[in-house]
């Protein structure tokens, strides 16, 4: 068993190999001797016991000898011992049908290859159906040259892709028009930063059709950790789709009623003890990371993200940005002005993270050493000799960061400019790290830290927008696009921000203007919640 978790291998139970042959539509009633399908990695033939059964009653059905399927099936493994398991899989199942040894042997031989799939590029069939489990092996556990060859082969492993990512490549660059790729796998790449080509990939050049999450399900016949989920993606562009999850309980028995639902249209969602899933009008564009929710809270999200426009918008003039880095905040941020003998006007106070706590703006007496100019250029030191002083104490810890070895004759500057724009104008400041979305209003005369995420709008009045994003309306769209970290903190990056729909600030009521100016001021999420829920037409929110 140890042998295997090294190359990857896990094996996976038989209900789920049905039922993923199922949704890609491999099925007896066709002529599959017609078809192409291919298993990248087939191990000990978990995918190919079942592909066997089906095409052999294929067969039958259609009165075709089983030659004719000779090159009806191309399945590839790595290691010399799976290709022999896999043969003799083949082998025990089309003998148990009856079919004659020398054409089964013929057969076996022909449809299990050894190779790696990834560099069998330019060998690998144009396929009607691709499926199996690829494995799923770490960037550190390959070795460094066939991990180059891999990447040379397959553009979608960028950064620090496994290679399950150039598994999906390879397989939905195979497909013909029309035809369908069926793996269960690891679905960190749809969030992951590692897996951004291959989401581009997909929503160039395919159509999502199904994510079944499967994270608690007994779905291989060793505990795995690796967050598995079903997708279904076809060769054409991109149509409706389905978005499932389940709980420990679906197995058998509840993925044959999920499936039967799946043929079922006109049905738009479905919730059981053992399942959750819905209909979206398509899947989710881009390659930015792809949400996570439940099927009804996509759903909502799809829906109002069809109905309304992007918090950051030129429109309103909203838009989102970071506060200052600094690359040595010991230096460029004091707590005592009066420790920092600089002249005046180079101290800029400082918004921190500590102040937004309460909810409510409470400045405690941090300030930038600011070394830039209200034109957004570098000050002259020799014009501020006292300035210089304090840089030069400081030095050696400037000269040090990667922004002062670029550039040296600008070694004090800060990494970002400060924009003296922003001081004046009123803002809403979001901490990176929370455990629930927390807006507060700065009226003007601060500059925001690093930790902290800017909105600035003319178009908003920034209580009635606080109360909105105050409402778990908008903390929803963070939280299915964010990277959530241990305890359940989210980051409120601007990335994640950005991706909050908005209603028309004139098309609010002044009733509701006023409630939700109410509920930020109280820091009441219950009546900002109820009163956004309004704002948007909804009349809950899925959990």
């Amino acid at each position: 068993m140890q042998e295997a978790l090294r190359h990857g291998e896990v094996f996976t139970r038989r209900w789920v190999v049905e039922t993923i042959l199922d949704m890609v539509g491999y099925t007896a009633d066709k002529d599959l001797t017609a078809t192409t399908i291919v298993e990248p990695a087939c191990g000990a033939g978990a995918f190919l016991g079942p592909i066997s059964e089906r095409l052999s009653a294929s067969c039958r059905t259609h009165d075709r000898s089983l030659l004719d399927a000779v090159h009806a099936v191309a399945a590839y493994d790595f290691l010399d011992h799976n290709v022999q398991s896999s043969r003799d899989c083949v082998t025990q199942h089309l003998l148990a049908a009856g079919w004659d040894h020398l054409v089964v042997e013929k057969v076996a031989a022909t449809w299990v290859r050894q190779g790696d799939y990834l560099l069998q590029r330019d060998d690998v069939q144009k396929a009607d159906f691709v499926v199996g489990n690829p494995p799923y092996i770490r960037l550190e556990d390959v070795p460094a040259e066939r991990m180059a060859a891999y990447r040379a082969t397959c553009p979608a492993m960028g950064g620090r892709a496994d290679i399950y990512i150039g598994f999906y490549e390879v397989g939905l660059r195979s497909l013909k028009p029309g035809g369908r790729l069926g793996f269960i796998c690891a679905d960190r790449w749809m969030r992951n930063q590692y897996g951004r080509r291959l989401r581009e990939m997909v929503n160039r050049q395919y159509s999502m059709d199904i994510v079944l999450t499967m994270h608690d399900v007994d779905a291989f016949h060793e505990p795995v950790s690796a967050y598995p989920a079903i997708t279904i993606i076809r060769n054409a562009g991109q149509g409706s789709a389905i978005a499932a999850d389940t709980t420990g309980s679906f197995g058998p028995l509840q993925a044959d009623e999920f499936r039967r639902w799946v043929e079922r249209p006109d049905q738009i969602g479905i919730s059981t003890a053992s399942y959750h899933a819905a209909r979206l009008p398509r899947w989710f564009p881009g390659g930015d990371s792809w949400p996570v929710g439940s099927p009804a809270r996509l759903a909502m999200l799809e829906e109002l993200g069809d109905r309304f426009r992007p918090l950051e918008d030129e429109t309103t003039r909203t838009r989102v940005g970071i506060g200052i880095a600094t690359g040595a905040d010991e230096v460029f941020i004091t707590n005592n002005a009066d420790r920092v003998e600089v002249e005046d006007g180079r101290l800029l106070p400082l918004a921190m993270v500590r102040d937004t706590t309460g909810g409510v703006l409470h400045w405690n007496g941090s300030y930038l050493v600011n070394p830039w100019d209200p034109q957004g250029g570098l000050v002259n030191l020799a014009d501020f000799p006292r300035l210089a002083a304090y840089f030069e104490r400081h030095s050696s810890v400037l000269h040090k960061r990667y922004v002062a070895r670029r550039q040296p004759a600008r070694w004090y500057r800060t990494i970002d400019k400060v924009d003296h724009r922003l001081i004046a104008k009123p803002k809403l400041l979001l901490p990176d790290m929370k455990s629930t979305i927390h807006p507060v209003l700065d009226q003007g005369g601060l500059y925001p830290h690093h930790n902290l995420y800017y909105i600035v709008s003319d178009g908003w009045d920034l209580r009635v927008l606080g109360g909105l994003l105050l409402s778990k309306v908008a903390e929803a769209f963070v939280a299915a696009y964010a990277v959530k970290m241990r305890g359940g903190t989210l980051r409120f990056q601007a990335q994640y921000l950005r991706r909050i729909r908005v209603p028309d600030p004139l098309e609010i009521s002044k009733v509701d203007c006023i409630a939700l100016a109410d509920a930020f001021d109280r820091r009441d999420v219950a009546a900002a919640t109820r009163v956004a829920l309004r704002a948007y037409g909804l009349t809950e929110l899925p959990e």
